[in-house]
């Protein structure tokens, strides 16, 4: 049985590089207890591949002077825009050659310094910088969801409209035109498809992330209310899986009740019919109490 070298456990590796150092054989490598990620780039069988381990792995190993950038650098900041398997972004310096890599979506990029950082091993766009280029990269509610996701994860919101302002090229108009819809408030992709119905309709604006208070006592968060109505609107709330929280989310609306508080709840289905979310929000506002 194979006794596996510790160095190369918890991280991509060289194949030629562990063969060269004597931690392989090329046979040995051939076996059943690597897995290869890109062309001479394998990681043990044991550790679970993900997207960014992909995108690190391209970053350190395979293109090491260039910037992961796009829904790669959204995944290692922390915002999960692509799946395991997806091809990776990467960006070179102009006057780099051109390269061809299995796995890898490989553009020439005039990008600001200023806006690359070394991050998780690898050189990495800012995450307003990879904000600006998911929001012309990505269509419609999704990228305005993404540039909500990255604001969360904390890229500073006027800094990815200065910078979007400021972009050339291809996709720069629409990451203008995103940028300019998002709020950075949603705490899910769901809320910010929400917000984005209830912005498009006929509806009073709602406050987005407004603490409910009763007698000067806080009560609750809730995703959007119409405090003049005592009415919250919320994704999804009750129908939560981790232990215990279907019992606070009881306790919790049954505290926004009793401070008088209506709640109308929005699950996935409701997203798909916008237009009767609509209808069953303005009812429950314009109900007199």
């Amino acid at each position: 049985m194979l006794a596996v070298p510790n160095q190369l456990l918890g991280m991509p590796f060289r194949g030629s590089d562990a063969v060269a150092c004597g931690l392989l054989t090329a046979r040995q490598l051939r076996g059943s207890s690597w897995r290869r990620l890109f062309p001479d780039v394998y990681v043990h069988r044991g550790l679970t591949v993900t997207h960014a381990l992909r995108a690190t792995a391209a970053g350190a190993l395979l293109l090491p002077g260039d910037v992961v950038t796009g829904v790669s650098a959204a995944v290692l900041w922390g915002v999960p825009l692509a799946q395991a398997d997806d091809h990776v972004e990467v960006a070179r310096w102009p006057g780099s050659n051109p390269v061809w890599v299995p796995g890898l979506r490989v553009r020439r990029a005039e990008l600001d310094e200023r806006t690359v950082v070394w991050h998780r091993g690898v050189h990495a766009t800012t995450p307003e910088a990879t904000a600006v280029r998911v929001a012309g990269a990505l269509s419609g509610d999704d990228a305005v969801a993404a540039v909500d996701q990255l604001v969360q994860a904390g890229a500073d919101l006027p800094e990815v409209r200065w910078l979007a302002c400021a972009a050339t090229g291809a996709g720069c108009r629409r990451a203008r035109e995103v940028v300019a819809l998002a709020d950075g408030r949603a705490e899910s992709p769901q809320e910010s498809r929400l917000r984005l119905i209830i912005g498009g309709s006929r509806l009073p604006d709602p406050v987005a992330q407004y603490q409910v208070r009763a007698a000067g006592r806080f009560v609750a968060r809730v995703d959007f209310a119409w405090p003049e109505q005592r009415l919250a609107l919320e994704y999804d709330g009750l129908w939560h899986s981790e232990p215990g929280q279907f019992a606070r989310d009881r306790e919790r609306l049954n505290r926004l009740t009793a401070a008088g508080w209506r709640v109308l709840f929005v699950t996935a289905a409701d997203l798909r019919s916008p237009e009767r979310l609509v209808a069953r929000v303005a009812v429950a506002l314009s109900v007199v109490r």
